[in-house]
């Protein structure tokens, strides 16, 4: 919403400053997010008297001036047919930045004559399309009596400020002028001026007849009519171009300017039309057929749909009721009759028809809001008033078809409300003295309660708390005490809990092993989404922000596969993802898992001559999976290893860790086919690690502390094993049955070698180990050592069946 300073006074009587207007709007709601000041960007032009203005030796279009801007002559070549001697033109110094054009001007040499500066358009100074001239007194007649080198922006009306303010969808009343006015009078910046009512009395009966459709009652509930004969449409007087201009509007016709004005003025909005075009001498308030077309004043046709509210003749429609009106009953500069129109349309109506429609209209923006119900008479009258000063002619009486709809209502309120909802003592008078003046009736009431008479203009009013905000916001939101928080203890809890922290830690692991982190859409294509085993109905979207994001992701590494795919293609395919985030298995409130999940693409590294490139494989993904289970806490040392990992990733190059049932991670290289299927060059390997599987560690003792780090000043010993097992024996197998050997000294047990061969007979493998013994009480003894590797060799036997290899 903007408006000028000027306009404001027009219904405020206030000496407040320009800055004491806008801290004041800003405290009361209405937040202010800019005040321009056009004499700013003007305040290099000046008054100019063109000394002598001679042909251009070198172009017969052109005119050399010498020019008096009250700091000495200056030479200008001038290209306008209106550049004469004796005139009064504004002038731009060379360095001067022109608004309209968005140039900065310079000293330049025209055809071989120097000119230093510029004598201007209205165009040109941004104030109008007018370029077929520049500016003299016939265009701008303050000039003649202007001094030589004055400013010129008083001239043109641009040294008044101009308010930007931010209007609340709750705040229809402010969408104009006289609002905002009112609420800076009961802020205590001025006193509200008054407005004419005193109605214009009709000279004939209204020619033109008015009607609603039965079954549009409620979408437009009042329509006010009144004919006009005898006007003469020309452009708008000085006054009224200067206002529009200075928010930002196009100035038209005075017809036009006018509708404008009280749309801006008083959050009322008019329309006018032709008389003369009004087929069959009626209009009719009804509902849109569809495929109806109108054919609009932004020079646009559209069409319409059943549900939409148009005015409309015995030819069609003729506009689109609070939105905008159509082009063939529009007014022109040979319009001499004209019907003024003042409606109310329903709010949720309008915004519907005007969102489908692609519209965006000052009415619309009004009439979505919710205008004055009250006032669309008033502004009949008020407009016509003006038509008639500006335009001359004879007013019909009005006609009126439908009726004000009841908008009448009270809220009991109670001013101690005020202490106990907004935390500031308010006096009583001084509560009741800030309704009445924002426009409230306040009357007694039952026992400590008032009867407060909502106006018409406050729709957003519903209940107390509405009267006690409206108390607040005039008395001051900064007289509200800053009150502390009591507090529960002397030591503040932590706001991070337990999964905030693994989060962290895991993110931490996954930097600093060279990953990336991404962030990306907790959706999918359905297509995308059924390759990673969704197949929950629940989980597609009613209505998603596009096509191909319409089900929630049942993982993560569809979504870092495409990154990487997108990578590859501006030129960077050695790449390492990771994200943390949610991944979906059904709609159930159990159905969300806490993913940690990782990508690595690509050669692994930049060229070198002294290795070649080395995919990224199983290996690399099992390592990073690993570094994240360590990281979230898990029970590392008791993972098995399965080969039981889902289809998107590739057989026989992929496993998973479980945890007895439960499945902690997935990882392994991705399947070709579901990387072709994405569009994506392989090979690619990933890791899935459901952090929220993971068991929490058991709490600690009260008191007790848990060591950071245990060391042993004692020398370990490596102590190898070759076991000869079934083929179908995992190696992990092995793994595990020598751990199990003896937990208090093996500290580390890693495969080091797996061999195949006839010598060991079919369908079997040798499997070596390199076994860490890690003592902590003393040095171990030969016997010791002896020992522990005798209970290895015969627990592997056990639980696997293996033969030390001889």
């Amino acid at each position: 919403m903007k408006f000028t300073a000027s306009w404001l006074r027009e219904h405020l009587d206030t000496q407040a400053a320009v800055p004491a207007i806008a801290e004041a709007l800003t405290a009361l709601g209405l937040e202010v997010e800019d005040v321009a000041d056009p004499a700013a960007a003007l305040a290099p032009f000046r008054v100019a008297r063109v000394i002598e203005a001679t042909p251009h030796p070198n172009a017969d279009r052109l005119r050399v001036c010498r020019v008096d801007a009250g700091d000495g002559e200056v030479q200008v070549v001038c290209g306008a047919p209106n550049a004469r001697t004796g005139m009064k033109g504004v002038f731009a110094p060379a360095g001067s930045h022109i608004p309209g054009t968005g140039i900065d001007l310079k000293a330049s040499a025209i055809r071989g004559v120097d000119s230093n500066g510029m004598l201007v358009s209205e165009r040109e100074l941004g104030l109008s399309d007018e370029h077929d001239g520049i500016i003299d007194e016939a265009s701008l007649p303050a000039l003649a009596e202007a001094p030589i080198g004055a400013p010129v922006a008083p001239l043109l009306g641009q040294d008044d400020a101009v308010f930007d303010v931010a209007i609340t969808p709750d705040r229809p009343d402010c969408t104009g002028v006289r609002g905002i006015a009112r609420d800076l009078a009961a802020a205590g910046l001025g006193r509200l001026k008054p407005l004419p009512e005193t109605p214009v009395a009709g000279d004939f009966d209204c020619p033109i007849g008015l009607a609603i459709a039965e079954d549009t009652r409620d979408a437009c509930p009042l329509f006010v009519g009144r004919l006009i004969r005898g006007v003469q449409n020309g452009p708008s007087p000085d006054w009224l171009q200067r206002r529009l201009t200075a928010v930002g509007l196009r100035p038209i016709s005075v017809l036009v300017d006018i509708t404008n004005l009280f749309t801006l003025d008083r959050a009322r909005p008019l329309h006018v039309f032709d008389a003369a075009r009004i087929g069959g001498g009626a209009l009719t308030v009804r509902m849109a057929r569809n495929g109806e077309t109108l054919a609009a004043l932004n020079d646009r046709s559209y069409t319409l749909a059943e549900g939409m509210t148009v005015i409309a003749d015995a030819d069609g429609a003729q506009s689109l009721g609070g939105i905008i009106g159509g082009e063939p009953t529009s007014v022109d500069e040979t319009t001499t009759d004209v019907f003024l129109e003042a409606a109310l349309f329903d709010p949720a109506r309008t915004a519907a028809t005007g969102r489908r429609l692609g519209i965006l209209s000052d009415a619309r923006y009004r009439f979505e809001r919710g205008v004055d119900p009250d006032a669309v008479l008033a502004g009949a009258e008020a407009a016509t008033r003006l038509i008639l000063d500006l335009c001359g002619g004879s007013a019909s009486r009005p006609v009126i078809a439908g009726a004000v709809p009841d908008w009448q209502r009270s809220v009991a309120w109670r001013p101690a409300r005020t202490a106990t909802l907004g935390g500031v003592d308010v006096p009583r008078d001084r509560q009741v003295a800030i309704l009445q003046a924002l426009g409230f009736t306040v009357e007694a009431g039952d026992g400590d309660r008032l009867s407060v008479a909502v106006p018409s203009w406050r729709p957003d009013i519903a209940g107390e708390a509405d009267l006690v905000e409206e108390v607040l916001r005039v008395e001051g939101y900064d007289a509200i005490p800053a009150t502390p928080l009591e507090r529960m203890g002397t030591v503040s809890r932590p706001a991070v809990g337990p999964t905030q922290r693994t989060e962290r830690r895991v993110r931490r692991t996954l930097a600093a092993r060279g990953l990336d982190e991404a962030v990306t859409w907790s959706f999918l294509a359905a297509e995308t989404a059924a390759r990673f085993g969704q197949a929950e109905p629940g989980l597609t979207l009613v209505n998603p922000i596009a096509s191909d994001l319409g089900v929630m992701r049942p993982a993560i590494l569809p979504n870092l596969i495409d990154a990487a795919r997108r990578n590859a293609a501006r030129g960077l395919a050695d790449v390492g993802l990771f994200e943390v985030g949610p991944a979906y298995r059904h709609a159930g409130a159990d159905g969300q898992d806490t993913v940690a999940a990782g990508l690595r693409a690509g050669p692994g590294g930049p060229r070198h001559w002294d290795r070649a490139p080395r995919p990224a494989d199983a290996f690399d993904a099992k390592a990073d999976a690993l570094a994240v289970l360590t990281a979230a806490g898990a029970p590392v040392a008791n993972l098995q290893v399965t080969q039981d990992a889902p289809d998107w990733f590739h057989p026989g190059r992929s496993a998973v860790f479980r945890l007895g049932a439960t499945v902690l991670a997935r990882f392994g290289e991705l399947h070709p086919a579901v990387l072709s299927a994405l569009d994506a060059a392989g090979p690619m390997a990933g890791f899935e690690v459901f952090l929220n599987r993971v068991p929490q560690p058991k709490a600690a003792k009260a008191g007790a502390r848990r060591p950071v780090l245990t060391l042993s000043p004692f020398q370990p010993v490596d102590r190898d094993f070759a076991f000869v097992v079934d083929e179908a024996v995992s190696a992990d197998a092995v793994v595990r049955a020598a751990r199990a050997a003896d937990k208090r000294l093996i500290a580390d047990v890693a495969v080091f070698d797996v061999f195949l061969g006839a010598a060991l007979g079919e369908g079997r493998k040798s499997v070596a180990l390199a076994v860490t013994l890690q003592p902590v009480d003393a040095t171990l003894t030969e016997a010791e050592i002896d020992a522990v590797a005798q209970r290895i060799v015969a627990n592997v036997a056990k639980q696997t069946g293996g033969t030390l290899r001889g």
